[in-house]
């Protein structure tokens, strides 16, 4: 089957399976016996939602032992890349459609192994499927790779708290990516004000003639939205946040910014689907008792070595070469990680979203990665002619104002370099947004 036809197969419910063969086979070939697996396993999902837990257990893990473990697994570890990309799609439908509690257990238990355990360096091969399926994540086929990554933006989006511990939070626990001292009050990076720095008590998102249904009261914001860290020493915590939105927009230099030049492609434009999305997360999130502070300093063991485990890792890694690797690849990076900056987690706002940590030595986090990647694209402008009319010319094809014309030169830096921009400008509102939510939130 073509994997794509797989995605796109519409939703399936067990009870309204229309049969018509005929109709079925002039679209794809194999929609027949793909909708009836898929009206089965709701069947079985449904079933299973409606028991009595101890049956809905007992039903739960012979879905595992007699289908994801004797089926999928050999089809998910196999070296064929037809292969894998079928599966795979095929495995990122099943996570969408799974809905009852006791089966997500076991499909996320399958998947990524039970372990609670912070990971290190030796251990990430210990589950060989949670291995393969991080790996697949920079694979040599761009196509795998998307795939992969489509179906892990897809599972951290389940209510289950343990594909977030086992993917990142159990690296996180201990704070130990922090150098081991007390920290001093930090002076801003050397960005300044961006000369586009938006006024965001003026920012219509949070202006007092917002309608009731798009503002959400301080309740239900949570105060599992990250709070101010004690770590520290802050004044006025909306300075703060200025400082932290302007160090994301001005991390890319203006030679490389093409957004200003487009109209509607402005911050502010990614304010309303940063509010809409952390608000879902919080609800999801909501049972999971992730408020407060972060975990005092001195409770932390900072001694033990940071390892950002393995699939922080894969990602960190793939965001390193956004400048090299082709647009689709690049946006299902940043939407992954995006996704893990939403979180309402304490420890992962500040890994992923603190410009102004103290890191450890040898340990990275989001913005070192990003600033990486800007000093390499400072020293590639300087060699190519006319970058920023190149630049712009790309903006406007990419998004439909400009018709495809001649070839230009070094298209892939910079279509990476319009990811990375558009990046930032979403982590800053994101940023934004939830400081606003704690704020709030605070009595």
């Amino acid at each position: 089957m073509d994997p794509l036809d797989i995605e796109t197969v519409e939703s399936v419910n067990w009870g309204l399976d229309v049969y018509n063969l005929k109709e079925d086979a002039a679209i794809f070939t194999g929609k027949r016996p793909l909708i009836s697996f898929l009206s089965w396993l709701d069947y079985c999902d449904q079933l299973i939602k409606e028991a009595q837990k101890s049956a809905a257990a007992v039903m739960a893990k012979a879905v595992r032992e007699r289908f994801f473990v004797s089926v999928m697994e050999p089809q998910l570890m196999q070296t064929s890349e037809v292969g894998i990309l079928t599966s795979t799609a095929l495995l990122n439908r099943i996570i969408r459609q799974v809905t009852s509690e006791a089966l997500l257990q076991e499909m996320v238990y399958f998947l990524l192994g039970e372990e609670k355990e912070p990971e290190t360096a030796a251990t990430i091969a210990q589950n060989p499927l949670r291995h393969r399926l991080i790996e697949h994540c920079d694979h040599l086929s761009d196509e795998i790779s998307i795939m992969t990554l489509r179906l892990f933006e897809q599972l951290i989006q389940k209510p289950s708290q343990h594909i977030l511990h086992s993917l990142v939070l159990r690296s996180l626990e201990e704070r130990n990516y922090l150098e081991n001292k007390p920290q001093e009050e930090r002076e801003p990076l050397e960005n300044g004000q961006p000369h586009d720095a938006v006024d965001l008590e003026e920012d219509p998102l949070f202006g007092d003639d917002v309608s009731p249904d798009s503002r959400l009261s301080g309740s239900e914001w949570l105060s599992a939205s990250p709070p101010q860290s004690p770590d520290h020493s802050k004044s006025d915590g909306k300075t703060e946040v200025h400082k932290i939105v302007n160090s994301f927009l001005c991390l890319v230099p203006d030679e490389a910014k093409s957004s200003y030049h487009v109209e509607g492609t402005g911050y502010d434009t990614y304010l309303r689907d940063a509010h809409r999305q952390f608000r879902d997360y919080c609800g999801v999130c909501q049972r999971w008792d992730w408020r407060g502070n972060p975990k005092p300093f001195e409770k932390c063991n900072l001694d033990s070595p940071f390892f950002e485990g393995h699939f922080l890792k894969v990602l960190f890694d793939r965001m390193g070469r956004i400048l090299d690797q082709p647009y689709d690849v690049n946006l299902q990076v940043t939407a992954v990680l995006s996704k893990l900056s939403l979180l309402p987690h304490p420890h992962l706002h500040e890994y992923l979203l603190d410009p102004y940590i103290n890191l450890a030595p040898g340990c990275r986090s989001l913005f070192s990665v990003i600033v990486r990647v800007v000093g390499d694209l400072m020293l590639r402008i300087q060699r190519i002619p006319d970058f920023t009319p190149k630049l712009l010319l790309v903006r406007k094809r990419l998004l439909g104002l400009e018709p495809e014309g001649i070839t230009i030169d070094h298209m892939t830096l910079l279509e990476g370099v319009i990811v990375l921009e558009e990046f930032c400008k979403e982590l800053a509102a994101i940023a934004f947004v939830k400081y606003h939510a704690a704020s709030s939130s605070s009595p």
